[in-house]
């Protein structure tokens, strides 16, 4: 269950990626040196640079491996409070990955990280690959433990996407944003005011940073037009409905903007789902049942490739019309792969 702060500034944590990286930041110094950072800096991928304390260390012949807790701030997801742990190994070739004790392993396509290799997320490898490269490079294993990884990941959907053993490795930017609904649906409404009294006539809402750059890119669009929508994009729809911009852009992956063009206005994955028959609307007929059996919108996208991308942009873009109800104001969708490259635009 997720806590709401009543009042007050929320607080921001740190995401399980940016936990691992500086625990293997800290294992693999000790591995050279013999002796563990503590506290231990990283550089997250927006250039910040935060410093985590040691909950563990250890080390012995041709290993050592370091612990830290997971701070989620005020939003304590089921990854609160754990420990996240690296264990640093000179083998193999390169820098390697591996899924230790609650660290899950991919099983079926369709997610970031290919099927059979560990539940950490591409962010989070270059960051540890980072912290490798910038304390002189080597031959490493890391693999990446979380005690009672297992049993948190069942109230998770981790399961349902064919994710065993444990918890995913995940983050973007290193940093958690605090999830209070009100609070951030509310940082919303502030910031469609402020792009407003500015006079910024063309504002954007997308699900994270990689569609907010690739959109912000597109259009030249300053910072004040970005709205930090997240998955709330009925928050950002209804309240631009009776506060109307000349033009408004929604951007975000294949997965989140197919829930939106199936209806949902909050895009959360606790709190919608996907709609694989709906989806197979877009498939010829000898390919109904993959579709239905599929797993995410990825993996659907992979089958049928780009059209359906603008089949399901068109659709959002009719949902967001249909949420706007006339308002004084032009809309258009954009859908953004994972690379950060535009592939679909509904306007």
């Amino acid at each position: 269950m997720r806590i709401e702060k009543p009042e007050g500034e929320l607080r921001r944590g740190w995401t399980t990626g940016a936990c691992a990286a500086a625990a293997t930041k800290a294992a693999f110094a000790a591995l050279r040196t013999g002796t563990f950072p503590d506290p231990v800096s990283i550089r997250l991928p927006k250039g910040e640079t935060p410093s985590f304390a040691l909950a563990l260390e250890g080390r012995g012949e041709g290993w050592a491996q370091a612990g830290i807790i997971k701070d989620a701030g005020d939003d304590p997801d089921v990854t609160h409070g754990c420990t996240v742990i690296a264990t640093v190994r000179t083998r193999g070739k390169g820098v390697t990955f591996k899924a230790g004790l609650g660290v899950g392993t991919v099983t079926r396509a369709g997610l970031p990280i290919a099927v059979g290799e560990p539940a950490i997320n591409p962010v989070p490898r270059e960051m540890m690959r980072a912290v490798i490269e910038e304390q002189g490079g080597g031959d490493v294993e890391i693999e990446i433990s979380i005690p009672d990884g297992e049993a948190l990941a069942q109230k998770t959907w981790n399961p349902r996407l064919g994710i065993v053993g444990g918890l995913s490795i995940l983050g973007t930017t290193g940093i958690v944003h605090p999830f209070s609904c009100a609070a951030w649906i509310a940082s919303i409404h502030r910031g469609v005011d402020v792009a407003r009294a500015m006079g910024l006539t063309h504002i954007a809402g997308c699900t994270g940073s990689t569609s907010e750059d690739a959109v912000r890119a597109h259009f030249n669009l300053p910072l004040e037009a970005m709205m930090d929508m997240g998955d709330f994009a009925g928050g950002l729809l209804k309240y631009v409905r009776e506060h109307p911009v000349a033009r408004i852009t929604i951007g975000g992956g294949i997965g989140k903007i197919t829930k939106l063009a199936q209806g949902a206005m909050d895009l959360h994955s606790g709190r919608s789902q996907i709609d694989f028959e709906w989806l197979a609307r877009f498939a010829p007929e000898s390919l109904h049942g993959e579709v239905k059996a599929a797993n995410t919108a990825q993996q659907v996208l992979d089958m049928l490739g780009g059209n359906l991308a603008q089949h399901v942009a068109r659709e959002a873009k009719l949902q967001i019309d249909k949420t706007l109800r006339g308002a004084p104001m032009a809309a258009n969708v954009m859908i953004v792969d994972r690379a950060g490259k535009i592939i679909a635009h509904a306007e």
